[in-house]
Parts: structure tokens; C-alpha cells; sequence
């Protein structure tokens, strides 16, 4: 990820996952840009994130 692509994805909120708790479990958090998804560790969201093409994600979740 670039540096441009890291101060972008800085300023887009994130989501946290509905089954997440806070009891110190594992937790995602999911944000969007147009045409991408990214996924993080929401305890720590500067250990980076995974991009992922926002087709593969919905398919991904309608699997689910």
C-alpha cells in the first residue's frame, strides 16, 4: 500500500463487525472505497489492513 493509499484510507470509517464484542475477542472492522474493501483488526488498526476488490467481498459475504 502506498502512502497516498494508507492517508486515504485514514479519513474512511470504519465499521466494526456486529458480532464483535468487547471482551477482548477476535474483531474485524470493514471499510470501503469505490471498487475495494478493506479488512482490519479492529484492537489494532495500525498493524495495517487487507484489501480486497469490492466484487470478490460481496461474493465472499453472500457465501457467508
Amino acid at each position: 500500500m502506498t502512502a497516498s493509499r494508507a492517508e486515504e484510507w485514514a479519513s474512511i470509517p470504519f465499521r466494526k463487525s456486529s458480532r464483535s464484542s468487547t471482551n477482548g475477542g477476535e474483531c474485524v472492522e470493514v471499510g470501503k472505497l469505490p471498487g475495494v474493501v478493506a479488512v482490519r483488526d479492529s484492537k489494532n488498526p495500525e498493524a495495517g489492513l487487507v484489501e480486497v476488490p469490492a466484487i470478490a467481498w460481496a461474493r465472499f459475504v453472500g457465501g457467508l
